[in-house]
């Protein structure tokens, strides 16, 4: 397995850094596309923590949810979790001698991510 991981740019100016800081100061949610949902959001949390509103919830009693929705959780090409639960098949292996006779460990050990992806969930649910 390769993973890669490449940055776009290996210096920012402090003009740039000052630019920045003012388009999220004008816009919590720059990479956002104008609309209804981001302006509820906005909306919300400006409710929300401004003390003089109706609405204010201390900082203690602040929660925050994220669903998986692939936007702090990678979901291409695989879940990360995923790729993580197969580097502790790997590491597990020596432990484990029969896995390497048995789907979809055998599989995962002998590195055919075709099989491995093709029936993984219903081989697992097996264990």
């Amino acid at each position: 397995m390769t993973i890669f991981i490449f940055g776009c740019k290996q210096s920012t100016t402090k003009n740039e850094i000052v630019k920045q800081k003012a388009e999220v100061k004008n816009d919590p949610l720059p990479s956002w596309n104008e609309g209804t949902t981001k302006k509820k959001i906005i909306d919300f949390v400006t409710q929300t923590t401004k003390e003089a509103s109706t609405d204010f919830i201390p900082v203690a009693d602040r929660i925050t949810c994220f669903d998986n929705d692939g936007t702090l959780w990678s979901e291409q090409p695989i879940y990360f979790q995923f790729f993580f639960a197969i580097e502790q098949i790997k590491a597990m292996a020596p432990q484990h001698p029969v896995w390497k006779d048995n789907k979809p460990f055998k599989a995962i050990l002998e590195g055919d991510m075709k099989i491995v992806i093709a029936g993984v969930e219903k081989a697992l649910f097996k264990f």
